[in-house]
């Protein structure tokens, strides 16, 4: 292998290095190898060079890495102007204000529909979603929002590549993408967690081209299906808001 190759390939695992700690504040060695699927070796020489440009600092008590100053460095200059979730922010919250129920923001990525906003419920009993976790595409109002309104080679791509427990479940789900089309929103009840319900809608932007889903989420006792659809023109109403936001 060229030297070409294999620095490329040294930046890939310092990138997976660096992506393992989207759910984790600190992570050990170990951990970190466990979820990179790399030998410890190499990965106490790559978290080296990482320490040594202040991407990630060790913890000298526990031993456990955390990230660095440098993320938070690059992180800042991110253009404020074109991120969704920093735009959106408001108009959520007013949503969350009128609603009184959780409001998270997805983008799918692949197979999974990453939370890249939320907004959570003032009341004592709420459904808290921690920004940035990722979770599966074929369950979930939101899911079905962002394969639903997709550009059909794209949802026929990400169909065909999810997961499913049998064909049933499969052809359950895609049943409910005319449905979702035809009325413009997605329900889900208890079907990733149980006591948790969700509506949510596309949110699409000035060129028509979905951007992200916009969902309201709450304990399924409280938020029923009977209040979803009462909710759903204002959830709809509040996305389409949005959307006249974005390029």
């Amino acid at each position: 292998m060229d030297d070409t190759k294999l620095t490329v390939r040294a930046v890939e695992r310092a990138l997976d290095i660096l992506s393992a700690f989207t759910d984790e504040t600190e992570l050990s060695l170990t951990e970190i190898a466990a979820r990179t699927q790399l030998h410890k070796s190499t990965v106490h020489r790559l978290l080296a060079s990482l320490e040594g440009k202040d991407f990630v600092t060790r913890n000298a008590e526990t031993e456990k890495y955390r990230l660095g100053f440098r993320i938070w460095e690059l992180a800042a200059n991110l253009s404020q102007s074109d991120d969704p979730a920093i735009m959106l922010q408001p108009e959520m919250e007013r949503l969350r204000d009128s609603l009184g129920e959780t409001v998270s923001l997805y983008v799918r990525d692949g197979g999974e529909r990453i939370r890249i906003q939320a907004v959570q419920s003032n009341q004592a009993i709420r459904r808290v979603a921690p920004i940035g976790a990722r979770l599966p595409l074929n369950v979930g109002a939101s899911s079905k929002v962002l394969i639903a309104f997709a550009e059909s080679e794209v949802q026929k791509q990400v169909l065909e590549a999810l997961e499913w427990s049998g064909a049933a479940e499969k052809q359950s789900f895609v049943r409910q993408m005319t449905e979702i089309s035809r009325f413009g929103y997605a329900t889900s009840v208890e079907e990733r967690e149980p006591g948790a319900a969700a509506v949510a809608a596309p949110i699409f932007n000035r060129g028509h081209k979905l951007v992200a889903a916009l969902a309201v989420s709450g304990p399924s006792n409280r938020f029923t299906v009977e209040k979803m659809k009462e909710h759903a023109s204002q959830i709809i109403e509040a996305a389409n808001r949005m959307g006249k936001m974005l390029k």
